[in-house]
């Protein structure tokens, strides 16, 4: 049974949703108490390791998923195995394009990630009643396609050492999105070689202007993929 308890407002909200650190910014913001609720009833929470496939290019789909910790990697792979790498997902994203039958992309957890599923039907359901959710949804997809089209200009037009620094300061933007200054640590949710395909670069070269990003004190790397900036501001003026 799900347990719920009285709000301010005195209506029933799901423990788990008042809990959830990611309620607030993602899709479910724009949900009343009565709609958390009545979704919670088909939701589950599910925890996956790094490594691990969420969806495959062209498979039916059959749930959504909120991201609620943790980083996910998008990719697009060629018949001859050949992958690239085209979007990463952060809470509070949604994961999955609401009302497609089958998924464009493939998704793997980059990082251990945390996931509320929540089956198609229900969230579909929920869309074409609730006005809010339609809208929080589509500007979601459009900062998306805002964020592909700088990413174009990064992989277009930008030095080696610009898109490694873009790449970076993509990363601790996005793990902590109110802080765009001052210092910030976090894990590469990539390795090298994804890094590398992602920015179009070889991995000597990504390993080369990390280490050159560092003897400028532009960043601190305490080991393999933990990384420190210690000033945003000034990573971000590497970025072009």
């Amino acid at each position: 049974m799900q347990v719920v308890r009285k709000d301010i407002h005195n209506s029933e909200m799901p423990v788990l949703c008042q809990s959830c650190e990611a309620r607030h910014r993602g899709v479910c913001g724009a949900l009343t108490s009565e709609q958390l609720l009545k979704l919670s009833k088909h939701t589950r929470r599910v925890r996956h390791e790094a490594g691990h496939e969420l969806l495959a290019d062209a498979m039916p789909i059959a749930a959504y998923a909120n991201v609620l910790r943790g980083v996910i990697k998008l990719t697009k792979v060629l018949e001859d195995g050949r992958q690239q790498v085209v979007g990463l997902q952060f809470a509070p994203d949604l994961l999955g394009r609401p009302f497609a039958g089958e998924s464009r992309v493939s998704a793997e957890s980059a990082s251990d990630v945390d996931l509320c599923m929540i089956p198609k039907g229900a969230l579909e359901a929920l869309v074409k009643e609730s006005g809010p959710l339609e809208h929080r949804i589509m500007l979601q997809a459009l900062r998306e396609l805002d964020e592909a089209r700088d990413w174009m200009v990064t992989l277009g037009r930008k030095t080696a050492s610009e898109k490694v620094a873009s790449f970076l300061y993509l990363i601790a933007t996005h793990i902590d999105p109110e802080d765009t200054e001052g210092a910030t640590t976090f894990d590469l949710p990539l390795s090298r070689g994804d890094i590398a395909d992602f920015l179009g670069l070889t991995i000597e070269t990504v390993s080369r202007q990390m280490s050159k990003l560092k003897a400028d004190k532009i960043i601190e790397i305490v080991n393999y993929r933990n990384i420190t900036v210690p000033d945003l501001a000034l990573l971000r003026l590497r970025c072009g």
